[in-house]
């Protein structure tokens, strides 16, 4: 039994690889090849012009169903201003009012500061140079 295997193995190296290429071409011609099927829905007359269409208006910058921009902006603001309405008849929040608190708490600092530094500007050189003498003495 062995020696069978053996020699049929033998002979399968006999078989030179283009004498295999060739079994395989033969084979693939029996075959029957499967081809695409046709999309109907890609083939339809009407899709294929609405397509022309679509690509039509979008070259020209015109798409269908799309407003003005005059139009859109106006829209847009009347939400706007009715947003603003409706917010301004509700009552506001405990955050709302603590953050308002703080905004003007920051606003009246910053104007504090802002005079400070106008005055400080105002002032000769030689009477800022002497307040500032005068508390680096009283740091000492």
């Amino acid at each position: 039994m062995l020696h069978f295997f053996l020699s049929d193995r033998h002979l399968c190296w006999m078989i030179t690889p283009h004498q295999v290429i060739e079994n395989q071409q033969q084979e693939e011609d029996d075959l029957i090849r499967p081809r695409k099927l046709i999309n109907p829905i890609l083939a339809s007359a009407q899709r294929r012009a609405l397509h022309q269409e679509l690509l039509f208006c979008w070259r020209r910058g015109a798409l269908p169903r799309r407003k003005p921009e005059l139009q859109r902006v106006m829209e847009h603001r009347k939400r706007e201003q009715l947003r603003k309405r409706e917010q301004a008849l509700r009552p506001p929040s405990d955050l709302q009012v603590k953050l308002h608190r703080r905004q003007q708490r920051i606003q009246f600092l910053e104007m504090e500061e802002k005079r400070r530094t106008e005055r400080q500007k105002n002032l000769p050189e030689f009477v800022r140079v002497r307040q500032t003498l005068k508390h680096i003495q009283k740091v000492k």
